[in-house]
C-alpha cells in the first residue's frame, strides 16, 4: 500500500515537473534530488512558470514565501522540493478517502 501512494506520488511529481528521471528504480530519496535540482534550475530561470506549477499544485502560498525567505533553515530549492513532495501525499491521501460512485442515469453520449 505505501509502495503504491509512493508510485502515485513519483509519477505526479514527475509528470508536473518535466522531471528526467534515470532508467534504474527511483527511491523516495533519488526522487526529492532530481526534483531539488530541477527546482534550483527552476528558481534561476523559470521562476513565474514554478510558481504557477506551485500554486496549480495548491502548495500553500505562505509556505512557499517562507521557503523563499532568508529565515528558512534549507536552501529554497531543498524547502520548495519539501513542500511538494508534502503536498503530492497529501492530495493522494484525499483521493483516497474520497469514493466517487459512478451516476447511474447518466446519458451514454455524456459518459464519453
Amino acid at each position: 500500500m505505501r509502495e503504491d501512494r509512493y508510485s502515485k506520488t513519483k509519477a505526479l511529481i514527475i509528470r508536473n515537473f518535466d522531471l528526467k528521471v534515470p532508467d534504474e528504480p527511483l527511491d523516495e530519496g533519488r526522487l526529492f534530488e532530481i526534483l531539488a535540482d530541477q527546482i534550483a534550475h527552476m528558481i534561476e530561470f523559470q521562476m513565474e512558470y514554478l510558481l504557477s506549477l506551485l500554486y496549480r499544485n495548491d502548495v500553500p502560498e505562505h509556505k512557499i514565501n517562507f521557503a523563499l525567505s532568508p529565515q528558512c533553515p534549507d536552501p529554497p530549492n531543498i524547502a520548495i522540493a519539501k513542500l511538494v513532495l508534502e503536498r503530492q501525499k497529501q492530495r493522494l491521501e484525499t483521493r483516497k478517502s474520497i469514493e466517487i460512485k459512478p451516476i447511474e442515469d447518466l446519458d451514454e453520449e455524456l459518459r464519453l
